[in-house]
């Protein structure tokens, strides 16, 4: 097998648009060696010749994140000899149906990607775990490979003086899994209970759900914002919280962790696997009960959690360095044996 500078991966996917995947596979595709290929374009058009072009070049192929042209370069692969891995940042099927949006048409190009994978990769030890649950008949060849953090957004926030002491902030727009219009809820009982000056900013796409967490006079909805954009609103508020019923990773928490703010997340939450020591009043165990979640909001404008959780995250196995050097041995084993 050759060695780290002269094997070759070609990573495809979306790198440019400021999601959650296509933030992850910035990143991979800037802490891999040198030789990495990767798409230069995404227009649909250039990309499909790109893609041509890129495989026979590779000496494995990484597609990350959910697209229809997957299939087309899933069947080149196979073409040229190449093994392939699809990273997935979430479950299309399972996730439009619990948004309410259920698409059939996205569920069985989804299935066909994963019988045309030689590996799976999950972004969390918890997904991995949820993928061989859900998918018996891919078990064998189901692994994963965990986000890394951005340590360049690290900032201290002591004498913070720019921050809402009471201020609040989400993400995940109107999409139902992200159960923001209990955090809305939450956040009424706290007012009528007394507890002055909240505010609730809201960033991301339209989705279900908008129009009731529209109909809360304390909600800035931002909608989509650039990246930038995003962690200066995290620079803001106090709170970060994430309240998903479902979350295979979640750079937000980290993000937001990484910028100053405190930090709620619901049990659901797969970025857990790399935050470490947390305390009950950390994190939402019902993500429906309102009274929980109140209480624990309640709990954290008073207190923080920011520096005990800092301090027990590890920069050197938490980078995206390392998680390029595992994803390059990854890719090595599968190219080498098809198995893992």
């Amino acid at each position: 097998m050759a060695d780290n500078k002269e094997f070759r991966v070609f990573i495809i996917g979306d790198h440019t648009s400021g999601t959650g995947p296509a933030i992850v596979t910035k990143e991979l595709i800037r802490a891999m060696p040198k030789g990495t290929i990767s798409l230069k374009t995404m227009n649909k058009l250039s990309r499909a010749l790109e893609i041509a072009r890129g495989i026979p070049a590779a000496d494995a192929v990484l597609f990350s994140g959910y697209s229809r042209q997957n299939l087309y370069g899933m069947r080149l692969a196979h073409f040229f000899g190449k093994k392939c891995a699809y990273l997935m940042h979430g479950c299309v099927e399972y996730e439009n149906e619990i948004n309410r949006v259920p698409d059939a048409a996205m569920a069985r190009d989804e299935r066909r990607m994963l019988a045309g994978a030689d590996l799976i990769l999950g972004v969390s030890r918890q997904f991995e775990q949820w993928l061989k649950e859900r998918y018996l008949a891919y078990k064998d060849k189901i692994s994963h490979l965990t986000n890394g953090i951005d340590w360049e957004l690290f900032t201290e926030s002591a004498g913070d003086q720019t921050r809402d002491p009471r201020g609040i902030i989400s993400v995940g727009g109107g999409m139902p899994r992200k159960k923001i219009v209990n955090l809305c809820k939450a956040l009424q009982k706290l007012k009528d209970e007394g507890l002055d000056g909240l505010t609730l900013t809201v960033a991301g796409d339209e989705g279900a759900d908008s129009g009731e967490i529209d109909s809360f006079e304390f909600v800035n909805n931002v909608g989509l914002v650039p990246h930038e954009k995003l962690i200066e609103l995290y620079h803001k508020n106090k709170l970060f919280i994430q309240n998903s019923c479902f979350e295979t990773f979640g750079l937000a928490p980290l993000e937001a962790l990484l910028s100053g703010a405190d930090i709620l997340v619901s049990s659901k939450c797969g970025v857990l696997s790399v935050i470490k020591k947390t305390e009950p009043q950390d994190i939402i165990g019902d993500t429906e009960d309102i009274s929980e979640i109140a209480e624990k909001i309640k709990a954290l404008l008073s207190s923080e959690n920011h520096t005990r959780l800092i301090c027990e995250l590890d920069k050197e196995s938490t980078s995206w360095k390392r998680r390029s050097e595992e994803l390059m041995k990854l890719m090595k084993d599968l190219a080498g044996s098809g198995n893992i």
